[in-house]
């Protein structure tokens, strides 16, 4: 899997050999410039997941569900998942374990597929103490058996020990996708940002496969100095009554 945001990479990815795609809240940094996924609305989680189901990609769409869409009542909860659903979502990811395992339960009975995220999840970075790897085996076993028993049909496990990572996949009957929790998992999931180089930050988890921010740079200066020289426009760019 790989997060997306927009219609044209979703176009380009629609054409890949991927697995599934995930509408990311990490859309909060990557394409609103927010400190954190803290700020990320319904209403930004709708804009976004519109544009990428108007690409018609072939894979499964995952959309998360963002801070404070699900956290205050089961009711809530299944009202923000349905309309993420009507919107074209293929399934939806929330945040925890033993203590969503209610809401989880109350979506998945109401008919909409729902991912679980263990580990490091981000909307809660507060009370983690920051961005830090989890550690606690125990209580990451029984998250993912909560998630298991209230009807998770996958789990994300994001910034884990990959020994850990390993015990919960032969733990559970349901996939495992990590982020930064190794290669033990049945599944991986990176944000498109950190593979195509054009985060601010660069994960120890992610691998660069293509540095397209100084790509683009370049190509902007190619551009910029090709304007300044007359070089461009060239007679092939444009029409003339001589031609």
């Amino acid at each position: 899997m790989l997060t997306v945001y927009d219609y044209s990479m979703a176009r380009i990815l629609a054409n890949t050999e991927l697995d599934g795609l995930l509408v990311g809240d990490s859309l909060g940094m990557n394409m609103l410039g927010f400190p954190s996924t803290l700020q990320v609305t319904m209403k930004h989680m709708i804009h976004h997941t519109r544009a990428v189901v108007r690409a018609f990609p072939r894979q499964l769409i995952v959309v998360d569900m963002p801070f404070l869409s699900y956290e205050t009542s089961n009711e809530s909860a299944i009202r923000n998942a349905g309309t993420l659903a009507q919107e074209g979502a293929d399934a939806v990811k929330l945040e925890g374990g033993v203590e969503v395992y209610e809401r989880v339960s109350k979506i998945v009975k109401s008919g909409i597929p729902v991912m679980g995220h263990i580990g490091l999840t981000p909307q809660r970075f507060l009370t983690l103490g920051g961005y830090r790897t989890v550690k606690d085996e125990q209580k990451l076993l029984a998250d993912a058996r909560a998630l298991e028993e209230a009807g998770a049909f996958s789990i994300v496990i994001e910034n884990v020990y990959s020994e850990i990572a390993r015990k919960i996949t032969e733990e559970v009957s349901v996939p495992t996708i990590c982020i930064g929790a190794g290669p033990h998992c049945d599944g991986q999931v990176l944000v498109i940002h950190d593979l195509l180089g054009m985060g601010d930050v660069e994960p120890y988890f992610a691998k660069k496969y293509l540095d397209l921010k100084a790509e683009i740079s370049n190509a902007v200066k190619k551009y910029v100095e090709d304007v300044k020289s007359g070089q461009f426009p060239g007679r092939e760019n444009y029409k003339s009554r001589e031609s």
